[in-house]
């Protein structure tokens, strides 16, 4: 009764809502709900409205979001009960979808219904609900209920809104709609779902396709990931458009590896053509999981086809498009630029997320660019990696700083590649500052001078491209380098702010005091830093507004303070600086500096403030000779350096006073008689111009030298109280230098005004010392001396002063002056060598205070130690003779020059019975020569007229650049590219590793280390040369190439017809020794001024890139004149290869041949061509089967010369297409035939081989063996049967030479050998035990007779190696004993090594063990053993000796002998 009457309630209930529904429906359709306001709640009847008004959420029309006022799970649950409860569920629910249908008719609805709900808050429902709230779609979408039905209805939704445009500030419905099903706690048909999407994919646009697949992962479940995966990845190839979501997809799936591979290798084929904006999610995948194992590769692809290039293109474009609009496009444009500037930094930011989060990524990265070898694979996107992984990845620092210091100095990472990344990526390497910083610091530590120029220019570019901050620290780095006193740095860091401070001038004012603070550490500077620092604070204190600044004040507090002090040091820093400062005041400033009135005022400030400084420094230095030559000199290098920018007033005041200073001075008329008291009677010298009437000047020398030499104690001090100048031999020079270049600025280049100082006389003495020295006294000789140090020095600067004019009549007078200048350095050789202990007179003054110079006893104790066929130059050439003993310059490159000038040097003494002296370690007390005197090698013939009284032409007399004066040229020319091109580093260190030439130079290299107190060392005697730089200096050579061919071309022309003349016979009866001598001296000096060019590090770089084409084309014109023009860079090395290579047949010695090969593999490997490799080997070879003899008949030889063999010798073993071969073929041919000559004699097939020079080919061929070894690869058991073949032939071969060089020890058995057999020994058999016995373990079985035949092989050379042990502790040698533990040591390995490589084959009963007996070196037993058989390393106990008659086993280690019996191997088989 109670259900029935309850089932009559339902009934009416639901007939009278049935009877609702057709006008609930009609109201629905026929209109829109009704609203209490346009914006407020949604009024109606319907069932969707009520229920879910009653579970909690109000329904909102307009712009106003939906209103919830209770938690959201609340809102589910009471919602699902109401449905679940009501009388006509499930019905209800097909209502309520209805209804939700008829709500979301309307626009603004539907977008409230997608959107989150907005919480009320009440103060009931405060604390109930959550502060966001999920939208009413996807709160419905969590019943399970109402699931299915609203799904359907979002889907068949989707496409009313596929060509909706969607407005900056609209509502994108579709993307809206999708986002419904990301995160639902459950789907009740996943499967379905994911179906219908897919579809929806297939025929929607592009744009939602993007959302669709976008939102996919946060849809799929765990278990559909694969099988969505393959489907999108087959979309992928079929639609490109969509690479970008579908990879942004699978990069949130875990993917299967080969499913993952296949993905990532179609992606990494659109990186190249992707959009920038979307390079970052194709990236992100690429990078997403990848295995150490693939790691390498997949970034090696990836580094192939991303391009940072493709990226600044539109950067370009863009802004060279805002150029031509209108100022709004402009800002559009910049807006945009931006914009791609910003992707750029994204797609760091997901390789930086990589290299941080997944292991191995750093590594790899790393280790790709490190496989990279081309120079043009390089890119700016490897350097910013490489400080990325710098930045984020602590461990991998030490790494990339070895990468970079292996990179830059082969030019893999030029400047360029920095500048261009900071120029175009400035925003993404900012983030990398400190790893900036820190490397740069690090690279200035560096030996390296290409690292050291890298470290700088990161300096520079980031002071450029960073904000004030990092500028600041950059300017704090430097001065930290600066005042660290590593001279290397600071003189780097002083270039870097030179540069700064020239193109930043405004930014770097900003930290002056910092650069300022430099002046507290300027003890540890040396003048020519001194002088750059000057220069820097200098600009910074007289730049634009910047003047009456404290830097001016500080500057001149320290100026003042140095000149006023008595220590030389201090007056000479102050000279430097205060002139160095006045170049800054006295320069001309810009008319845009200022209006015109304040800028006569402050130049007139600026002239009466310079001459305060320049009357002060004056004044200062009038009592200090060496300080006014230092002013003098200062002055000139300004005027010089300041060429045509020096203020018109500054330049007059300068002039005024030094023509008047030098004429007064130095100058005097002609006379018959001196008067005054001279220590030698004074004769006019070295006239040339030939009229000795009454208005010849002479430069008054003698006299004036004389003076001061009498009157140094008493006249000086008198004249110093008195406040007078003194008036000293040293300021002749500098005064004169100080003079033409003022004449030069005044005039325009005409020296027409002093014209008379060229060929005007020198008041000297009769120079005929034949024989005289001996009865002079000490004073006499040293004052001697001193004036021929004065005469060459004077002859020096006027050859720097006139040799560029062009009178034939002046040129001819110059190159006079340089054959007056051999034959004073001829004379004054001599006289060294008759002085002893004699303190030479500086001439170059702005080095530190020089302690002690070389003295005769040193270079009497090299003579002593240089025995042997010796030889000398024609008497004219002294200066190449002396110019040549420097050995700590470039020991390897000009080891045959010292040798050869001293073998001239000491034919000459035995012909004149004077000793000489060589003149190259006095560089320090010669002036210096200019670049411009390089231009004298243009000359050739030259016709000087002699005029008689009545100045008409009575006679030609015809003078050309003679072979003495050439080699003075060359020499010269030779330390300056030397100096300037060549690394300080490169050129020590051989010095070190030559033994024979340390130990033979040691007494003069140890007083040269004595020459000053300072650092600057190495600077001394190139003072000008280092205000230019590497680049001006590279210019200058490439422009004396012609000149420098035709000087080579005269060689080899003189040489050649020399070797036919004589019938092939170096020492035939025509030969002039001494002109042979000569000759060979230039020759050599002209290949080593071909090599230091072309040597030259900074030919790589790519804005030197047209020099070295232009130098090449000299080379190439040589062969093909006028067919060079529009050859390639390859085919011009090709070219001027060949050209080089024709001078084979005419050098004349040994180290010329040497000279020529370093030459042209320095050609060649720009770049290195296989016919190039082998023209090499073939020109090494053909000079190694040479026999070279000296002019006198005698066969070279020498430390130096074995020197030169080694190197030689190491050319042709590393450009030799077969090492092995190559070992074979002297060891087998060259050494029998040495064995079988005389005592002196020698190989008939390879000359240079003989008793004495064994030990290097020995030496050579031991090396080259064993790291020739070390290149086959090591056998692996998937080899082929031809591999392993092919290995073992290599095998066999090396150990049979090695089994030939081993047993050489047993006829040449010197200390040397023994000690290089027991060396490489042990290194030979350890590469065997690492690369041969895993390729005997594995091919035993195929090959038996061949691993047989090679252990028996090797079997005898360890017998050898160890009767050398029993040798070297019989003879109780230190030095030989050494290498024994570790070698008997690789012996014993050995022995073991075999047996297990017996066992791994099952043939271990073919090894047995014996005591193998003590021999000597012939073989011979050793009977006194006892020591030897209680010695642990002599005997195996533990092994047990199967045949005691054998105890000498045939495979003999140390310890124990042991042996693997071939017949027992073959019958275990």
């Amino acid at each position: 009764m109670v259900s029935k009457r309850k089932l009559s309630k339902s009934d009416a209930h639901g007939d009278s809502l049935i009877a609702e529904l057709p006008q609930t429906k009609k109201s629905r359709i026929s209109c829109k709900e009704k609203t209490s306001a346009e914006d407020g709640a949604v009024e109606n009847d319907s069932i969707f409205v009520q229920l879910i008004k009653t579970a909690g959420i109000t329904l909102n029309a307009g712009e106003r979001q939906n209103d919830i006022a209770v938690d959201q799970a609340t809102f589910q649950k009471k919602l699902c009960q109401i449905l679940r409860k009501h009388p006509f569920y499930p019905h209800v629910v097909q209502e309520f979808v209805s209804g939700l249908e008829t709500h979301i008719k309307d626009r603004d609805q539907f977008r409230n219904c997608l959107l989150p709900c907005a919480p009320v808050r009440g103060e009931v429902t405060r604390n109930l609900v959550h502060s966001y709230c999920e939208s009413l779609i996807k709160l419905l979408l969590g019943i399970e209920t109402l699931q299915p039905a609203v799904i359907t209805l979002l889907l068949e939704k989707l496409p009313e809104f596929f060509f909706d445009t969607v407005g900056t500030f609209g509502t994108n419905f579709p993307r809206l709609i999708v986002n419904q099903f990301k995160w639902l706690d459950k789907i009740l048909d996943s499967k379905d779902l994911i179906m219908k999407l897919m579809q929806m994919v297939s025929v929607s646009p592009v744009p939602i396709q993007h959302d669709i697949i976008t939102s996919l992962p946060e849809i799929l479940e765990d278990s559909q990931q694969s099988e969505f995966a393959r489907e999108v990845s087959q979309l992928l190839k079929r639609d490109t458009r969509l690479t970008v979501p579908i990879l942004d997809a699978l990069s949130n799936l875990d993917l299967d590896a080969g499913l993952l591979a296949e993905v990532r290798q179609s992606a990494m084929i659109i990186v190249p053509a992707v959009k920038l904006e979307d390079l970052p999610v194709v990236i992100k995948f690429i990078l997403h999981n990848i295995k150490a194992v693939d790691a390498v590769e997949v970034i090696s692809a990836l580094r192939k086809n991303l391009d940072l290039s493709s990226c600044i293109l539109p950067l370009q474009i863009l802004s060279s498009q805002s150029k031509l609009k209108s100022q709004p496009q402009t800002s559009s444009s910049t807006s945009q630029v931006s914009s791609s500037q910003n992707c750029v930094k994204l797609l760091f930011d997901v390789i930086k997320l990589a290299v941080r989060f997944q292991k191995g990524i750093s590594e790899a990265w790393i280790k790709a660019i490190e496989n990279t070898v081309s120079v043009s694979d390089h890119k700016v996107l490897d350097l910013i990696v490489l400080l990325l992984i710098h930045t984020t990845n602590t461990k991998s620092r030490k790494q990339i700083e070895r990468v970079l210091r292996n990179k830059i100095p082969l030019g893999c990472v030029p400047e360029q590649l920095l500048q261009s990344a900071f120029r175009n990526h400035s925003l993404v390497i900012k983030d990398f500052f400190p790893s900036i910083l820190s490397l740069a610091q690090t690279f200035l530590h560096s030996a390296d001078p290409c690292v050291v120029s890298f470290g700088s220019c990161m300096y520079k570019q980031a002071f450029s491209a960073f904000d004030s901050y990092c500028q600041q620290e950059v300017v704090s780095a430097l001065v930290t380098h600066i005042c660290g006193g590593n001279d290397v740095e600071v003189d780097i860091s002083l270039d870097v702010l030179t540069d700064l401070v020239t193109l930043h001038t405004s930014s770097l004012i900003r930290y002056a005091t910092f650069v300022k603070n430099i002046l507290d550490y300027t003890e540890k500077l040396n003048p020519q830093q001194i002088r750059k620092l000057f220069y820097i604070l200098g600009k910074l204190a007289f730049s634009q507004r910047q003047e009456d600044s404290y830097i001016q004040d500080d500057m001149h507090m320290v100026i003042r303070k140095w000149l006023s002090s008595t220590v030389p040091k201090y007056k000479q820093m102050g000279i430097i600086g205060a002139i160095t400062v006045a170049g800054s005041m006295a320069a001309k400033r810009s008319k845009e500096d200022r209006c015109s009135l304040e800028r006569t005022q402050q130049s007139e400030e600026h002239c009466r403030q310079l001459s305060i400084l320049l009357d002060l420094v004056s004044y200062c230095c009038e009592q200090s000779p060496e300080a006014l030559a230092l002013y003098y000199d200062e002055l000139a290098n300004l005027i010089e350096k300041q060429k045509g920018n020096l203020d018109s007033q500054i330049l007059e005041r300068i002039g005024k006073s030094v023509v008047e200073d030098f004429s007064n001075d130095f100058v005097v008329d002609l006379t018959p008689v001196v008067d005054g008291v001279q220590l030698f009677p004074v004769k006019s010298l070295y006239n040339l111009d030939e009229d000795e009437s009454q208005g010849t000047i002479v430069i008054n020398l003698l006299p004036l030298l004389s003076q001061n030499w009498l009157g140094k104690s008493v006249d000086e001090m008198a004249t110093r109280n008195q406040g007078k100048k003194i008036v000293s031999p040293e300021c002749l020079c500098p005064s004169f230098r100080l003079l033409r270049l003022y004449t030069t600025e005044q005039h325009n280049g005409s020296m027409e005004e002093i014209d008379a100082l060229l060929g005007c006389p020198l008041y000297l003495t009769d120079l005929e010392i034949e024989g005289k020295l001996g009865s002079l006294a000490k004073q006499e000789r040293e004052f001697l001396c001193s004036l021929l140090f004065h005469a060459l020095n004077w002859f020096r600067e006027v050859v720097n002063a006139f040799c560029q004019q062009q009178d034939l009549e002046m040129k001819g007078k110059v190159l006079t002056r340089l054959q007056n200048i051999t034959e004073l350095q001829n004379m004054l050789g001599k006289c060294l060598a008759a002085s002893p202990g004699y303190v030479l007179p500086p001439a170059i003054f702005d080095c530190e205070a020089l302690e002690a110079a070389p003295t005769v006893n040193a270079v009497g104790l090299v003579k002593k130690k240089k025995t042997g066929g010796k030889k000398q130059k024609s008497e004219g050439s002294k200066d190449s003779s002396a110019d040549h003993s420097q050995m700590e310059e470039n020991p390897e490159g000009n080891q045959s020059e010292a040798e050869t000038t001293q073998l001239e040097k000491d034919t000459t003494e035995k012909k004149s019975g004077i000793p000489l002296v060589q003149l190259r370690s006095y560089r320090a007390f010669f002036r210096e020569l200019d670049l411009e005197v390089f231009t004298i090698l243009h000359c050739g013939l030259l016709t000087k007229s002699i005029l008689d009284s009545e100045m008409h032409t009575e006679a030609r007399e015809i003078v050309q650049l003679g072979p003495a004066e050439l080699v003075f040229l060359l020499d010269d020319l030779c330390q300056k590219l030397e100096h300037i091109l060549m690394p300080p580093a490169a050129k020590r260190a051989p010095f070190l590793k030559e033994k024979a030439v340390l130990k033979m130079m040691k007494g003069l290299f140890l007083n040269m280390q004595n020459l000053q107190q300072g650092k600057d060392c190495r600077n001394i005697g190139f003072s000008h040369l280092c205000q230019r730089s590497s680049q001006e200096v590279a210019q200058c050579a490439v422009e004396l190439l012609k000149p420098l061919c035709n000087h080579m071309e005269n060689m080899h022309n003189y040489f050649q017809a020399l070797i036919t003349e004589n019938e092939e016979v170096v020492d035939g009866p025509r030969v002039n020794i001494q002109e042979h001598q000569l000759l060979s001296s230039c020759y050599q000096q002209l290949l080593q001024v071909f090599r230091l060019l072309f040597a030259w590090s900074g030919f790589s770089q790519r804005e030197n890139s047209d020099l070295l084409r232009s130098a090449l084309k000299v080379l190439a014109d040589r062969l093909k004149p006028g067919e060079t023009e529009f050859l390639l860079l390859e085919d011009l090395i090709s070219e001027s290869f060949h050209y080089l290579l024709n001078f084979q047949h005419s050098v004349p010695n040994f180290q010329c041949a040497l000279t020529l090969t370093q030459l042209l593999i320095v050609i060649a490997e720009k770049p290195v061509a296989s016919w190039k490799k082998d023209k090499i080997a073939s020109l090494a070879k053909q000079f190694l089967c040479q026999s070279w003899m000296q002019p006198s008949g005698m066969r070279e030889k020498g430390s130096q010369f074995s020197d030169a063999l080694h190197t030689l010798l190491c050319v042709y073993m590393e450009h030799t297409d077969n090492i092995l071969k190559a070992v074979e073929d002297i060891s087998s041919v060259g050494v029998p035939e040495l064995i079988n000559s005389a005592n002196d004699g020698y190989s008939s097939t390879y000359p240079t081989l003989t008793r004495q020079t064994f030990p290097v080919f020995f030496q050579v061929m031991m090396a080259q063996l064993e790291n020739s070894v070390r290149s086959i690869p090591a056998g692996k058991p998937s080899d082929s049967s031809e591999v392993q073949l092919e290995k073992l032939l290599h095998w066999n071969m090396a150990v049979r030479d090695f089994h030939i060089l081993v047993n050489l020890v047993k006829v040449f058995d010197s200390r040397p050998v023994l000690s290089i057999c027991l060396k490489y020994g042990r290194l030979f058999v350890e590469a065997f035990l690492k690369l041969a016995m895993p390729l005997l373990d594995y091919s035993f079985k195929k090959h038996r007779e061949d691993v047989q035949s090679l252990l028996k092989t090797l079997q005898l050379s360890t017998r050898q190696l160890h009767h050398m042990c029993g040798h070297s502790k019989i003879h109780q040698d230190l030095g030989l004993t050494n290498h024994v533990p570790l070698l008997k040591k690789s012996l014993e390995q050995f022995v073991y090594r075999v047996k297990a490589m017996l066992a791994f084959n099952h043939c271990q009963e073919a090894f047995w063990v014996g005591i193998l007996k003590n021999r000597d070196l012939q073989g011979e037993e050793i009977l006194s053993q006892d020591s030897e058989e209680n010695d642990p390393g002599e005997g195996v106990s533990q092994l047990p000796r199967e045949d005691p008659a054998e105890e000498e086993g045939d495979i003999s280690g140390s310890e124990g002998g042991s042996e693997h019996n071939d017949d027992d191997e073959e019958s275990s088989e």
